[in-house]
C-alpha cells in the first residue's frame, strides 16, 4: 500500500468516525436543543457524509494512483462532504441560515466527484 493510499484511508477513517459520532451526538445530546428543521439538516448531513465516506473507502481500497479521474473523484467527494455536510451541521447548530449558499456548492463538488469517477473508469478501459 502506498503512502498516498494510506493518507486517503486515514481520511476515510476519520470521516466515518465523525459521521457516526455526530449522528449519535445529534440524536442523543442535541435533540432537545434542535428544532425539527435543524434535526433534518443534521440527519441529511450525516447521511451524505456516510455514503460518500463509503464511496471513498471503496475508491481508496482499490486505488489506481495514476488515474486522474479517480483522484479527482476522491477530492470532489472530500471537498463536497466538507462543504455540503459541514454547512448543514453549522446551520443546524447555530441556526445561521446565511451559510445555506455553501450547501449547493458542496453538492456540486459531490456530483463532480461522481462524474470524475465515471470519466476515470471510461478512460481506464480505453487505455
Amino acid at each position: 500500500m502506498s503512502s498516498y493510499q494510506q493518507r486517503w484511508l486515514a481520511l476515510v477513517a476519520v470521516s466515518g468516525f465523525l459521521a457516526v459520532a455526530l449522528g449519535a451526538f445529534a440524536a442523543h445530546g442535541l435533540k432537545p436543543y434542535l428544532d425539527e428543521r435543524a434535526q433534518e439538516w443534521f440527519k441529511l448531513a450525516t447521511t451524505y457524509q456516510m455514503w460518500h465516506t463509503l464511496a471513498l473507502l471503496g475508491l481508496a481500497a482499490t486505488w489506481i494512483e495514476k488515474n486522474k479521474g479517480f483522484r479527482l473523484a476522491a477530492w470532489g467527494w472530500l471537498i463536497g462532504v466538507l462543504l455540503f455536510a459541514g454547512s448543514l451541521y453549522l446551520m443546524a447548530v447555530t441556526g445561521n441560515t446565511r451559510l445555506a449558499f455553501i450547501t449547493p456548492i458542496g453538492g456540486l463538488a459531490l456530483l463532480l466527484g461522481w462524474l470524475s469517477l465515471f470519466v476515470g473508469v471510461v478512460r481506464s478501459r480505453v487505455s
